[in-house]
């Protein structure tokens, strides 16, 4: 009986997770079609961020929920509008008073000295033509001009046929036909149509203001039922990861917006005090206003940097007060942009330069304006969801400030392009903050795994890694004289000057011997904690592998004191190393065996029970463990004067 064939596997996410340049597309779409309900929604959810702490301490206070969110929307938005109708006022005083100040524009212009024949002076030409067109018109009567009258062209039908020749000859005789005139009346307009055209630009922005306050109002008074229902769309055994996002969103997203009215209130208190130095009238006016545009990104801060400099052309009689504006707001915004809020949006929203430029960019495309002023707020909650969903952590990579290489993948990177000097760099950079057992440890032999998984993958030829190899052995060649903190400076012909204390020291501990498994990876290592030792004042030996003979076996078995310690970077080392441990506890059944398979991610003791009857006294997956152990079994096992004279005395082991 033939065997019925499997149904498909279903895939969990459906399709749309099997298409994910489909699925952004459709929530870009989403965005683009939904902006007039998703812009004020996005506004209400910013406000609420911005006022839930006020709301907060006002139910402190024992004051009730409504009563609250009441006061602070009021308090609010009150603020916003006598702000805005203020600034407003004053910005149309001072357009009135413009056209006072016609001749010195025209002074200031006449004072270019630009070519006539130039680009420049054509430019100049046509705005003067412009400027007196316009008060031309403005100095116009209120009655209505006369309508003119339009010529209606008399349009020709062509023929495939030749005309006659009479009719091509002209008539002496005939009188000019004239033209006709024609008079377009315009149909009178309705009342609802007149209404809609002047209310229309007022209407739609308060709309929207209405709107944004109904979601205020509404996410204020529901806050619990609103993080509830995100709860339950995450499910319950993601609780702990949605309340550390909600949390993680509402500090970051509150935090840069109190310091950005900080900032820009800051920046426009200089700014005004400034230019009332300067001798600009309204400096109130222009200050204010640079703190009001500075929430729109980019835009807005050239614009409140140009409204004053206009303003200056046109009411000084000389071009130093332009300049010395022009300076005054450069500075301003040189020092701002370039030291302060660096530090405010990476640190406190963890949103890096180019992803905010690259977000102003996006959002506004998407929602216009509404986008321009969300676009950090917007960006920031996109981080929050990449640092705590695993399926979005693309987000946080690609728009986080700290989403960077760790420093064994920088030097790695570094190591497989061939850029040795960089390469060297990272360390030094790394060396000036941590000690060097920590480099070893949480970079080079990182590293070194990294080169041994790819190298047994067949990811690079044998020449890369020969040279990766010799790149790493020749910088832990120079470290070789690195100065520890509190250690020995090395001497002028290379060698590190010992006191007696520290040579006393040194000869009463045990000899270590320093076996690599095999690998030149292996050698390497050994020779990195063969360093160490020897920087920490112990009697140390660098073995190769093919040295370890029974004859040099039975030279080390002579001292029970000595500490063998085999070194071995995973992967696919274990057998030869447990060979290796084998064949010297044969040998060497009561000396002290310390195997480092470093970075192992498995358990030392679980690796220890695994290397069998081999029975090594104890695995270390670090330097600073094995350190550790050799320092701890010197320490319980030193030995005494006449030992440490017998052994400095003794025939030195030679290897062939």
């Amino acid at each position: 009986m033939q065997a019925r064939a499997a149904p498909p596997t279903r895939q969990r996410g459906g399709f749309l997770a099997s298409e994910p340049l489909l699925l952004a597309a459709l929530i870009i779409l989403t965005l683009y079609f939904a902006r007039d309900l998703l812009a004020p929604l996005a506004f209400a959810l910013v406000l609420n961020f911005l006022l839930a702490p006020a709301v907060a301490l006002l139910e402190r206070w024992r004051l009730s929920r409504a009563l609250s969110v009441v006061l602070v929307i009021l308090i609010f938005f009150s603020g916003l509008g006598v702000t805005g109708w203020v600034v407003a006022r004053q910005l149309v005083h001072v357009a009135e008073l413009l056209p006072d100040y016609r001749d010195n524009i025209q002074t200031k212009l006449d004072s270019l000295h630009t070519p006539i024949g130039g680009a420049a002076g054509k430019a100049i030409n046509s705005l003067e033509e412009m400027t007196e067109e316009l008060s031309s018109h403005a100095n116009a009567t209120i009655a209505p001009p006369a309508v003119p009258e339009a010529v209606v062209p008399t349009v020709r039908r062509r023929r495939f046929q030749q005309p006659a020749p009479e009719a091509a000859l002209p008539n002496k005789n005939a009188t000019p036909q004239q033209p006709t005139p024609v008079q377009v009346v315009e149909p009178p307009v309705s009342v609802g149509r007149y209404l809609q055209e002047i209310f229309s630009p007022i209407l739609r922005p308060l709309a929207a203001c209405g709107i944004v306050m109904v979601f205020t109002v509404y996410m204020l008074m529901n806050r619990e039922d609103l993080r509830n229902r995100l709860l339950l769309l995450a499910g319950m055994g993601r609780l702990s990861l949605m309340t550390q996002a909600l949390r993680d969103a509402a500090e970051r997203i509150s935090t840069y917006l109190v310091w950005q009215f900080v900032t820009n209130v800051l920046f426009g208190l200089l700014f005004g005090i400034g230019l009332s130095l300067i001798g600009v009238p309204d400096a109130t006016l222009w200050g204010a206003l640079a703190a009001i545009l500075r929430y729109i990104p980019y835009v807005g801060t050239g614009i409140a940097g140009l409204l004053p400099v206009i303003f200056a052309v046109a009411i000084f009689p000389h071009w130093r007060q332009v300049f010395e504006i022009v300076g005054l707001y450069g500075a301003l915004e040189f020092t701002t942009a370039n030291f302060f809020e660096p530090w405010l949006y990476g640190s406190r929203t963890g949103i890096s330069s180019l992803a905010l430029l690259a977000s102003a960019i996006f959002w506004s495309l998407l929602w216009g304006w509404p986008g321009l002023v969300l676009a950090t707020p917007l960006t920031a909650c996109l981080i929050v969801m990449g640092r705590h969903v695993p399926q979005l952590r693309f987000l946080h990579v690609i728009l986080g400030e700290d989403a960077e290489l760790a420093p064994e993948a920088k030097f790695y990177e570094r190591m497989l392009a061939m850029d040795q000097n960089e390469a060297h760099s990272i360390a030094d950079r790394f060396l000036e903050q941590r000690p060097l057992i920590d480099f070893y440890d949480g970079v080079l032999l990182p590293a070194l795994g990294l080169m041994e998984q790819d190298r047994h993958k067949g990811s690079f030829d044998e020449a890369r890694g020969n040279y990766l190899l010799l790149s790493a052995t020749e910088l832990v060649a120079e470290l070789s004289e690195y100065k520890r903190e509190g250690g020995s400076a090395p001497a002028k012909n290379g060698t590190a000057t010992v006191t007696d204390a520290e040579s006393e020291v040194q000869q009463r501990r045990a000899p270590v011997i320093c076996i690599p498994a095999g690998d030149p990876a292996d050698e390497l290592t050994a020779m990195v904690l063969a360093q160490l030792l020897e920087q920490s004042s112990h009697n140390t030996l660098l073995l190769p592998t093919e040295s370890v003979t029974p004859e040099i076996l039975e030279r080390l078995g002579q001292d029970a004191g000595t500490i063998l310690c085999i070194s071995a970077m995973p992967p696919f080392v274990f057998t030869q190393t447990r060979t290796l441990c084998q064949r010297i506890r044969e040998q060497l059944p009561e000396n002290r065996i310390l195997i480092g398979l470093w970075q192992s991610g498995q358990s030392a003791q679980i690796m220890r029970e695994r290397f069998g009857s081999a029975r090594p006294d104890r695995v270390v997956t670090t330097l600073a463990a094995a350190m550790a152990q050799i320092e701890e079994w010197q320490q319980g096992c030193a030995f005494p004067a006449e030992a440490s004279v017998a052994q400095a005395t003794a025939q030195p082991i030679t290897v062939e």
